[in-house]
């Protein structure tokens, strides 16, 4: 968080607009925070200094970790990465790093919601960690 803006991934694919909170998968070899900070680079050209973990989550039996950060170095939204260069007609779509508002993420279609809606309750330094599993 940023004040009271959020950093998001717009996703426009298929005909839907969604937002995701930057992240990927971790690699082999690779920690969660290691991953975050890799992923914070190529998808949003920054280079951070991560916090505590404020969301563990599993969906389909994939891990999701999510930090606080703080960006220490790099430009916003001169990511590199693979899927930073998707256009709207490729079937994985488009992938726009915004900042919004976090009132305006929790109207739209955010996903997961539920980190939104931890950082509305606790601020942008949430002290409990978000824990869920869903399929």
């Amino acid at each position: 968080m940023d004040g009271d803006r959020v950093c998001l991934i717009e996703r426009k694919r298929q005909g839907m607009t969604y937002y995701l909170f930057p992240g990927g998968g971790v690699e082999e070899g690779e920690t969660p925070e290691q991953a975050a900070v890799r992923e914070a680079y190529e998808e949003l050209g920054v280079e951070v200094e991560l916090g505590r973990l404020v969301a563990d989550l599993t969906y389909r039996d994939e891990r999701q970790c999510y930090f606080l950060a703080r960006i220490v170095g790099g430009e916003f939204g001169t990511g590199t990465g693979e899927e930073m260069s998707s256009t709207l007609d490729s079937p994985n779509g488009t992938y726009t790093p915004v900042w919004l508002p976090l009132a305006e993420a929790l109207r739209r279609d955010t996903r997961p919601i539920e980190l939104c809606e931890l950082l509305q309750a606790q601020g942008p330094e949430p002290e409990e960690t978000l824990v869920l599993t869903w399929e």
